[in-house]
């Protein structure tokens, strides 16, 4: 009874940090670029009273054995890699992935860090930033006077320049993708980073050899959460958080009913 008390509670601790993993994408339903976590569980340990395959006799052995589970435990938070809904904007620095990819991004600190939100604006300088103000990477600067921004699916830039007859390319956008895009550390702003889980970034033009995806101009991806699975996945933890509540009551109540033994 001991061992279903700590079992159940280890339930319940798991499907507390499943309903924050769903109020998590719930509350990231409308984050654009965002990609939905779900919580995965392991078993814990088994305490092995009868060993299987443990002779039973000379000739014999024991075909299953006598294994008591002690819990489970939240094993990882999985990014599902789907792709969002694409939505026209009309803005021509709003850029959105079709495929696979991030966009590259310098940090403050130096770091470079990798999204899929592209909505983008320009600084003070013409260079293309995020929303926080950090340089899109490689470096796009438009001069002051560009008109007709244009991106092309394969990442090339060009705008029209007053006094010029044709397009000035102005640049190219390169996109990364990782062996293991689910090893990737958030740190919000929707920025990942780099882990020796994903691997190091694989960077080249979109829609190129390496399985990158295009880029679509004038649009934004929207985020992957699905709100009516997120609700049916709400529902499944609370009933479940339910159950593993009942064991504890249980196991307390046959706990009770043995103390009464020695009245």
């Amino acid at each position: 009874m001991i061992r279903a008390l700590y079992s159940a509670a280890s339930g319940m601790n798991a499907q507390q940090m499943n309903l924050d993993t769903i109020a998590n994408n719930l509350a990231n339903s409308s984050t654009a670029g965002f990609q939905e976590r779900r919580m995965q569980f392991t078993d814990l340990l088994y305490e092995n009273q009868v060993m299987p395959g443990s002779a039973s006799t000379h000739q014999t052995t024991v075909s299953s054995g006598l294994q008591i589970g002690l819990g489970v435990r939240p094993g990882s938070a999985e990014i599902i890699q789907t792709q969002g809904e694409l939505q026209s904007t009309g803005n021509p620095l709003d850029i959105a992935i079709q495929g696979a990819g991030f966009f590259q991004i310098e940090l403050p600190s130096g770091q470079i860090g990798y999204t899929r939100a592209g909505s983008f604006h320009l600084d003070a300088q013409g260079n293309i930033v995020t929303p926080d103000g950090n340089p899109l990477q490689p470096a796009i600067t438009l001069p002051p006077n560009a008109t007709n921004i244009s991106i092309g699916s394969d990442g090339t830039v060009t705008a029209s320049i007053p006094g010029q007859a044709q397009a000035s390319n102005l640049g190219a956008i390169q996109i990364a993708t990782f062996p293991n895009a689910g090893g990737l550390n958030s740190v919000g702003n929707n920025i990942y980073l780099p882990t020796t889980a994903s691997g190091d970034a694989i960077v080249g033009q979109p829609g190129g050899a390496d399985g990158l995806g295009t880029l679509q101009q004038s649009s934004l991806e929207q985020s992957n959460v699905s709100v009516v699975e997120q609700f049916v996945e709400m529902i499944v933890a609370q009933r479940s958080y339910e159950a593993n509540s009942r064991v504890v009551k249980a196991a307390d109540e046959m706990m009770q009913q043995l103390n009464q033994l020695t009245q």
